[in-house]
């Protein structure tokens, strides 16, 4: 048995696979339903849902007077409402007024902000949503979730309504969860409609057939914010592409005590774009991929895609030993080993030298020292093999180009 050693590093791309034709659902905010309960005052979120979902409404009612001044001068009110998180949408009146969530090292939150109120019997409505507690360490029994309060209301005749213990309402989950819409069967017992851009609290069912291969697949999510996918009935899992890195991206510097902060990356971006989904999940035609977003996504911009090898580097010392024979601890020549994914070959050599070249893979560059023919063995060797091997001697790329000096081989080949 021989066993290649070398140190070829992979470039990955996600390459398209096919997009969908969505139909949506819209999740109905003013249904109660039979499983609804109401009780004075604010109860913890997990202790209500048995971590069973990941949803709570919280809904009360708020009569407002006709002689209210800011009726007839249109400064109104401001709601504020106090969460021990994770996030928290604000429905008055059946309309999204606002969302706000925590952070990984403060999940609560508060929302602040103006509410358009009528006379008469107004509804407010929130939506608190949980990601997640821990289960392990110092004191995690006492972490909690939901809407704690205060609630106040500021802006009225009287000044400061507080809300927190008047009756509020409650249901347990979504509407579209009780019709188990990310099923077959049950995403087949309501009728769904063209998608509207940018909706919140909708679901989208789409259905597809397996891309062929046998290359990793996932779902590009970068177009959403916020929400949960299912495919054939079976839980992807949360995704959160909405949700930003932010910090400072500068120098990298690993010198010092290490903290999370140091040599951040990506500030700006999604802390996950790509959703893994397993092959072994699907058939061949006629899978069923549901989505539920809360904030508002574009569901025309969800694709499936192929994580592939894009281009694989090598870079190997003169002298650096390969291992022919792992029984017999037999060693050869340095070599460069290359491989592409199966099925696939090297159509391009995108960088090659022979000497002392710098930079990391996808953006090598020459150094001092570089052997002018260092392309050519490898163009030969290489171009339309799915693998390939050259020796790192001097006679392979047409003589020493700097003798005395220790030299390394790097090459950054296409594979198509």
């Amino acid at each position: 048995m021989f066993i290649q050693v070398g140190s070829q590093i992979s470039q990955m791309k996600m390459e398209w696979a096919g997009g969908f034709t969505w139909q949506s659902y819209n999740e109905d905010i003013n249904s109660l339903g039979d499983e609804s309960f109401a009780t004075v005052g604010l109860l913890e979120q997990i202790n209500v849902t048995r971590d069973n979902t990941d949803y709570l409404w919280y809904t009360t009612y708020v009569d407002i007077a006709q002689d209210e001044q800011f009726l007839s001068n249109g400064k109104n009110p401001m709601l504020t409402v106090m969460s021990a998180g994770h996030a928290l949408h604000i429905f008055v009146n059946g309309q999204l007024t606002g969302t706000v969530y925590g952070s990984v090292e403060d999940p609560k939150l508060t929302y602040s902000g103006n509410v358009k109120l009528w006379s008469g019997s107004n509804t407010i409505s929130c939506l608190s949503i949980a990601v997640g507690l821990p289960n392990v360490g110092e004191h995690f029994e006492t972490w909690n979730a939901g809407i704690l309060g205060p609630v106040t209301l500021d802006g009225l005749n009287e000044g400061r309504r507080d809300l927190t213990w008047q009756k509020w309402t409650y249901k347990v989950g979504l509407k579209g969860e009780a019709l188990s819409l990310h099923s077959l069967s049950g995403s087949s017992s309501v009728e769904w409609g063209e998608p509207v851009q940018k909706q919140p609290l909708s679901w989208y069912k789409a259905f597809f057939n397996a891309p062929d291969g046998d290359e990793p697949l996932a779902l590009d999510m970068s177009s959403m914010g916020k929400g949960q996918i299912w495919i054939n009935g079976q839980g992807i899992g949360r995704y959160w592409p909405g949700y930003k890195a932010s910090g400072t991206c500068g120098i990298c510097d690993y010198r010092g005590e290490y903290d999370e902060k140091k040599c951040q990356t990506n500030c700006g971006d999604s802390s996950q774009r790509w959703y893994h989904v397993p092959r072994s999940w699907l058939n061949p035609t006629g899978n069923l991929l549901v989505i539920f977003e809360e904030w508002g996504g574009d569901p025309t911009g969800i694709s499936m895609v192929k994580r592939i090898a894009g281009s694989i580097c090598a870079d190997v010392s003169e002298w650096q030993p390969s291992m022919a024979n792992w029984r017999t601890k037999g060693y050869e020549k340095a070599k460069v080993h290359l491989q592409c994914d199966h099925g696939r070959k090297m159509t391009h050599i995108k960088f090659a030298s022979f000497g002392t070249p710098q930079g990391s893979c996808g953006s090598y560059s020459e150094g001092g020292c570089h052997a002018h023919k260092s392309y050519d063995i490898f163009w030969k060797s290489c171009i339309g093999q799915e693998r390939c091997g050259v020796s790192v001697v001097p006679d392979a790329f047409g003589g020493d180009p700097c003798p005395g000096t220790m030299k390394r081989a790097v090459v950054e080949a296409i594979c198509g």
